[in-house]
């Protein structure tokens, strides 16, 4: 039976629904990166606790996504996503009025948990609303630049709003949004069917995992702080292991699990979520580092830095929307990823000789806009890699899987290159350099540990994903000789 208008324009509108809601979530993990100088000035935060305003985000996300997944699959993937939105605008709203550090914090953890809550069923009712390969692959397409392009935009717009009217919009401009959107997802959305919470939801998991995580990068962060003691470090360390070894041993004995270990025996699954981990990390890494950068060495304001960013999205939109889906149907997924992260490292290794008197034409500019398109070329390649190695059942698993992979990487990522941007620039001050030369020294050990993370990726892909025929949102691609 043909299909529609009416329909076709409803599931457009509903896409747009999951889509600007997806551009929210991923938008506030940077939207306040170009405002992190005034909000240190107004809040009293250290320049490593500073990071802890994007990591309570992203740890909170990442850690509940496993969760959310399977609460999508047990109370029904509608019910989640709303809730979910509903959270995120209310912690919005409380990010928005924050008066200290604490507050901010804790807004930031709850804009995590409603973002995970949201995110984490995303990928599915696409699937659901798009069945046919071709039009699943068109909105795959839409849905990857959503994603790549976000982090991008949130520079942006940060700085616009950061500049005009203040930090604090950053966050307050998600509530009449987010309540409209809220409104269309209750009307569009169609109901899903769940299995029931006697299924279990296994939130002992979720809190070992969580846990984990966040003492992780919590260990991480601690680091940069003066008078660090090595052993608290190591017990800190030790005890993040441990949570994240008995959430592995948890999964493997309980009936129900989060995250079912058996899909870890698909390799190009292993393999393809790593490489999303790697390329996440130095992805949001980068443009944590390359903002403060502009700001504190070359001396942009908000504005100025928010601005100076767009060639990444651009690059991105291009790329991602048009050029990379011809590229995979052409020489495969695999060989489209390669070549993204090389690009990508292209531009990391290009920006980490930046000098302290960089030209935006020069060192910045081509480096957002070459970065921009290897992320376009290389996330959308990946997330397939990733969703077809797994068996159909495991569908759901994967997207879930997927998203932690996504979210786990940019915390970490942040952690590592901030902490190890200040404790550089510590240790050059102690040498008697001179600020401005120690902020960038800094910033460049911080670019060259994300070049670590792109060039672990390509390692990955050339060795553990292996040409072989692969089928990816309905098509197969033979990348075999």
């Amino acid at each position: 039976m043909a299909e529609t208008a009416t329909t076709v324009r409803g599931r457009a509108k509903a896409l747009v629904v999951l889509c600007v809601m997806q551009l929210m979530i991923i938008l506030d993990g940077t939207v306040v990166t170009v405002a992190l100088p005034t909000v240190q000035r107004e809040l009293g935060f250290s320049q490593a606790g500073l990071a802890w305003v994007m990591n309570s985000y992203l740890i909170a996300f990442a850690g509940l996504l496993l969760l959310a997944g399977r609460l999508g699959d047990l109370v029904g993937s509608k019910r989640v996503f709303v809730a979910g939105l509903g959270v995120f605008t209310a912690a919005s709203l409380l990010c928005g009025v924050a008066g200290n550090a604490e507050v901010l914090i804790a807004g930031r953890f709850l804009q995590g948990v409603g973002g995970a809550l949201a995110s984490a069923v995303i990928l599915g009712m696409i699937v659901g609303l798009y069945p046919a390969p071709g039009e699943q692959a068109r909105a795959m397409g839409v849905y990857s630049f959503t994603s790549a392009s976000g982090a991008s935009i949130g520079l942006i717009l940060g700085g616009v709003i950061t500049q005009s009217i203040g930090w604090h919009w950053a966050f307050l401009i998600n509530v009449p949004i987010g309540v409209a959107a809220l409104l269309f997802a209750v009307r569009l959305l169609t109901p899903q069917a769940g299995a029931g919470l006697a299924k279990g939801a296994d939130v002992l998991g979720a809190a070992l995992v969580t846990g984990g995580l966040s003492l992780g990068v919590y260990t991480i962060v601690q680091t940069a702080e003066p008078h660090t003691e090595l052993g608290r470090t190591l017990l800190l360390a030790a005890t993040s292991i441990g949570l994240l070894a008995a959430f592995a041993v948890r999964q493997a004995r309980i009936a129900h699990p989060l995250l079912a270990l058996h899909i870890f025996r698909k390799r190009q699954v292993t393999a393809a979520n790593l490489v999303v981990v790697a390329l996440f990390a130095a992805g949001f890494g980068f443009q944590f580092t390359t903002a403060l950068y502009v700001q504190r060495v070359l001396g942009y304001d908000s504005l100025t830095t928010g601005l100076a960013f767009l060639p990444a999205p651009i690059m991105n939109a291009l790329m991602s929307l048009s050029i990379a889906p011809r590229l995979t149907v052409r020489f495969g997924p695999r060989r489209v990823l390669i070549a993204g992260l090389t690009i990508f490292l292209v531009a990391l290794l290009w920006i980490s000789q930046a000098p302290v008197d960089g030209v935006y034409v020069v060192n910045v500019g081509p480096v957002l806009a070459i970065m921009g398109a290897g992320i376009g070329v290389a996330i959308p390649a990946a997330i397939m890699l990733a969703m077809s190695g797994a068996d159909p059942a495991d569908t759901g698993l994967a997207s879930g899987l997927n998203n932690t992979a996504q979210q786990a990487g940019a915390a970490i990522g942040t952690a590592v290159l901030a902490t190890l941007a200040a404790a550089t620039t510590s240790h050059r001050l102690g040498d008697g350099t001179t600020d401005l030369q120690a902020l960038r020294d800094g910033y460049g050990a911080a670019w060259l540990a994300a070049a670590a993370f792109v060039l672990s990726a390509i390692l990955v892909s050339v060795t553990l994903l292996r040409p072989r025929a692969a089928t990816v949102v309905g098509r197969e691609y033979d990348e075999r000789p």
